[in-house]
């Protein structure tokens, strides 16, 4: 799509614990013409640095068991100048327990930017782009 117009095929970094949705999110991805890199939780701590060198469109990350570790990323992601302005959007599963809601939060102030469950990321994933796209 994008390079049918002369364009640089953006880049997606993506960060997932759970490896059927996280293929699925990859090979989503890339039917929309985007470049795929995955960051591994040893690289989080690097993000910003990874972000500020690939120069990613969006960064997806799943909010699961190190969520801790992704909103510590995220929010350096955000406090670099360099990386600041890159969108992030967030996968957790739906759940009423206080401590998804407390993380959705800390994710919130993190700086990121949209949170949608699993579900929905999956079946509306291009509008979920665009929408996280827009708020940044």
């Amino acid at each position: 799509m994008f390079q049918r117009f002369g364009m640089t095929t953006p880049l997606a970094l993506i960060f997932y614990e759970n490896l059927l949705i996280g293929n699925q999110l990859v090979n989503r991805l890339r039917d929309l013409g985007y470049r795929v890199r995955s960051v591994n939780a040893p690289e989080l701590g690097q993000l910003a640095s990874i972000a500020s060198e690939e120069k990613p469109l969006i960064f997806l990350t799943e909010l699961g068991a190190q969520a801790e570790q992704v909103c510590g990323a995220v929010r350096q992601l955000k406090d670099n100048p360099a990386t600041a302005h890159i969108p992030v959007l967030a996968i957790q599963q739906v759940t009423k327990k206080r401590a998804d809601r407390k993380v959705a939060e800390a994710a919130r102030t993190a700086g990121v930017a949209l949170i949608a469950n699993e579900e929905a990321c999956l079946s509306q994933l291009p509008e979920l782009l665009n929408r996280a796209l827009e708020i940044e």
